[in-house]
């Protein structure tokens, strides 16, 4: 049996995800492997500013320029993801993921990192699966993956992502987008 990586690609979350984290999140697939995977939560803006966690860092993210919820591992620590324009895999303070995504060291002086940047967003912790988990988890019916556009790690709109990446994927899928919150009240 060949194993398809999704490291790029985007995991969204069924309607029968109710659990306060992953409810409706869309999460950015970051590594993946036969050991597990890792990502970030697109769509869980915090009400915290991002100069008040790191310092010279407020004035190079995407707006909205907040720390977002990038899962419930790890959340004294941060993630930084990153766009950069070009195809230049020496990026520097840059490490390219896949394609022009990658993760930027937070200890670099911001200024420095910056001019090398097309979009950044800032993340609290991750999402993190061991080996062979996430595929079970999608076997189950919890997540749907889709491919990932540029530009949705850098939304400016991130609490109507989960909608917006359904919407685009025609048939059934966007039919999902308009699933109520609560099927009780349908």
């Amino acid at each position: 049996m060949v194993r398809e990586f999704l490291s790029g690609r985007l995991l969204v979350a069924t309607p029968r995800v109710g659990d306060d984290v992953f409810r409706r999140s869309v999460v950015l697939v970051l590594h993946h492997d036969e050991d597990g995977a890792q990502g970030v939560i697109l769509n869980r803006p915090l009400d915290a500013d991002v100069d008040a966690v790191l310092p010279g860092w407020g004035n190079v993210v995407t707006s909205p320029q907040t720390l977002f919820q990038g899962g419930p591992v790890g959340l004294d620590s941060a993630v930084g993801v990153v766009t950069v324009p070009g195809d230049d895999t020496s990026t520097l303070g840059v490490r390219r993921l896949f394609g022009r995504v990658g993760l930027v060291d937070l200890d670099a002086p911001p200024p420095v990192v910056a001019a090398e940047l097309a979009g950044l967003r800032i993340f609290a912790g991750y999402a993190g699966w061991s080996g062979g988990q996430l595929e079970g988890e999608i076997r189950r019916g919890d997540w749907i993956v889709v491919d990932s556009e540029p530009r949705d790690p850098f939304t400016a709109a991130p609490e109507s992502l989960w909608e917006q990446v359904l919407r685009r994927q025609g048939g059934m899928l966007q039919l999902v987008a308009s699933y109520p919150d609560d099927p009780s009240m349908n």
